[in-house]
């Protein structure tokens, strides 16, 4: 670091504002200094490093002329908390004879690091890499003759907004061009998709009718291989003339899809629990939350749709009983003293949200009482009532 010098943080008459970055850190090579959370200032001649606000009032801070830097390159560091994040590496030309002591002369290092807690953008990346391959310094010093590469006369310095708009530019053509291309491989997937159902469709009939030469084992193999794919032959819209043949004809197929489900889950299920394991079911031909919703409210059993005071709605099987339910749970609050629906839920291994209406169903009838206070909401047995019940 013995290249940077002590300087007014002020422009000269030809020297121009570029660039800034936040939070930036410097290492003298490999080694760690004490110049960290500063500020960096790149202008068209020279690069400006300072603890936040000293820059912008002026005052004396560490300077690099840009006629030292010889070449830029870009590392990649790992860290546990912040993950990866980018460093540039400013390779620097040795000392002239006549410069000034710089703030750290003892160092031997030929090059600089700047990290940033979050890494450098890649907007003051660019914005360096044109600073220094426009040299405007020899431009307006003239210190280079007429036939040296490194005097550029025409060269416009594209940097600041402008060297921010072209890198937003290409970012965002990278974008486009990746989009487009993940596009086309879903369309070969959609189109391998629909080949596989149709081959699953025939291999199902074939399945139903016994035809050719298909064992019973192999039978009972492609059913397993095809309800592990979970490749069906889903209800679909366009199969339908009208709205209430497609949902009635769909409300038929959750039925039979969630029936041991619902069943194992205790009766009942949320309709966003219901949604997800449908269109997991269906793999490429998703439902909507509306159709979803349309099916459900035509069922007639042995599951049906209800919806509680709350607004919540879920798919409950006709054999269940409410009276049985709220009685399981004032005995579960009885024997846990108290209970968190969060801790209900867990107990019961349902969501929160079903445990959370069976809590309040118990409690619209009196079975139990809540308590809410800086703890959240917390139910308990109704000693009232067990005291009349006495």
């Amino acid at each position: 670091m013995n290249h940077f010098e002590y300087r007014e943080a002020r422009l000269g008459q030809t020297e121009q504002f570029v660039s800034k970055e936040k939070n930036i850190k410097l290492y003298d090579g490999e080694e760690k200094t004490n110049f960290e959370e500063g500020e960096v200032v790149l202008t068209s001649h020279r690069l400006f490093w300072g603890r936040p606000g000293q820059i912008a009032q002026g005052m004396r801070v560490l300077c690099l002329h840009l006629k030292y830097v010889e070449n830029l390159d870009e590392e990649i560091a790992s860290s546990f908390i912040f993950g990866k994040k980018k460093r540039v590496i400013v390779q620097l030309k040795p000392l002239e004879a006549d410069k000034a002591p710089g703030p750290m002369d003892y160092s031997t290092a030929s090059y600089i690091k700047l990290s940033g807690k979050n890494g450098i953008e890649e907007a003051f990346i660019l914005a360096l890499q044109e600073t220094v391959a426009a040299r405007l310094w020899n431009v307006d010093g003239g210190s280079s003759s007429e036939n040296s590469p490194e005097k550029k006369p025409g060269i416009k310095l594209r940097t600041g907004i402008v060297g921010i708009e072209r890198g937003i530019q290409q970012k965002q053509k990278q974008t486009d061009e990746s989009i487009a291309v993940a596009f086309q491989d879903l369309k070969k997937l959609m189109g391998m998709a629909r080949e596989m159902v149709t081959v699953s469709k025939g291999i199902a009939a074939k399945i139903r009718n016994h035809d050719g030469d298909i064992s019973e084992d192999e039978t009972i193999r492609f059913k397993s291989y095809l309800m592990s794919l979970g490749i069906d032959d889903p209800v679909t819209r366009g199969n339908f003339t009208t709205n209430i043949e497609y949902f009635q004809s769909l409300s038929q197929q959750i039925t039979q899809m969630l029936l041991d489900s619902i069943t194992e889950a205790g009766g009942m299920m949320s309709l966003a629990d219901v949604y997800c394991r449908v269109n997991r079911a269906r793999g490429f031909e998703l439902l909507s939350p509306e159709d979803l919703l349309g099916a459900c409210q035509l069922m007639q059993g042995p599951i049906r749709l209800r919806q509680f005071p709350s607004g919540a709605m879920v798919l409950q099987l006709d054999s269940h009983n409410d009276e049985i339910v709220m009685e399981e749970t004032e005995q579960h609050i009885r024997e846990e003293g108290s209970l968190t629906v969060e801790h209900f839920a867990r107990n019961k291994k349902i969501s929160v949200l079903l445990a959370q209406e069976r809590l309040f169903t118990a409690e619209r009838a009196g079975k139990i009482c809540r308590d809410e206070s800086l703890e959240g909401l917390r139910f308990f047995p109704n000693l009232f009532l067990l005291q009349c019940a006495r």
